[in-house]
């Protein structure tokens, strides 16, 4: 049974924006590509903590049309640095007490992650009913969420890891997925050669994918 206090509301808002939230590597603060991504139709973006510019990163974009998130948030003190450089909301690649307990204390938003169904089980009785997937692939991919939908119909989840054009439409033809999240709408040679027509390019194919 769904919890009363549904904490992934904002997050159910900002996954059903788009089909794609881009996951964002960077090593320079780049607003243009923050830019590009929009133009293109993706307005959600997630700025992954694993550069020493991701901060910088987010801080610059956080003055763009887009909605920019976190991501690689495995701590209360990235929580806590999220919240201050500006981001609207955080990803997890898992879920602990001290993190969920960060992320409501600071009031982010948190996408948080999960790869079975104990993980599914324990943040529905924490009140998120919107769980990130992953890694998605080696999870077990779309048969691992056809076979959470049956006992666990009320989560919705955005897969994260192995997800690319070739297997995209399978993942966003299932009921329990919102929308799913990728690194190929933005290569890092795209991002190296600033090639931000050819970003935006490839954000509006993504924004216009559907079921397979």
């Amino acid at each position: 049974m769904t919890p009363v206090s549904d904490k992934s509301r904002t997050i159910r808002t900002f996954c059903s924006t788009a089909p794609v939230i881009p996951v964002l590597v960077v090593n320079d603060p780049a607003r243009p590509l923050a830019d590009a991504l929009v133009a293109g139709g993706l307005p959600v973006l997630e700025v992954t903590l694993r550069t020493p510019a991701a901060l910088d990163c987010i801080r610059a974009m956080a003055t763009s049309d887009g909605i920019v998130g976190a991501g690689t948030v495995l701590t209360a003190d990235d929580v806590k640095a999220a919240a201050a450089a500006g981001a609207k909301f955080a990803v997890s690649p898992g879920a602990t007490d001290a993190l969920v307990d960060a992320a409501e204390r600071t009031g982010l938003p948190l996408l948080p992650g999960v790869a079975t169904a104990s993980e599914v089980m324990y943040l529905l009785e924490r009140g998120y009913t919107v769980q990130k997937f992953f890694p998605a692939e080696a999870a077990g991919g779309v048969a691992a969420l056809k076979g959470f939908y049956g006992p666990l119909p009320q989560v919705s989840f955005c897969p994260t890891g192995g997800i690319s054009p070739a297997n995209v439409g399978a993942y966003l033809s299932l009921p329990n997925v919102v929308c799913v999240g990728g690194s190929w709408v933005a290569p890092a040679d795209a991002i190296a050669s600033a090639n931000w027509q050819s970003i935006e390019k490839l954000a509006r194919e993504s924004a216009a994918l559907t079921a397979a």
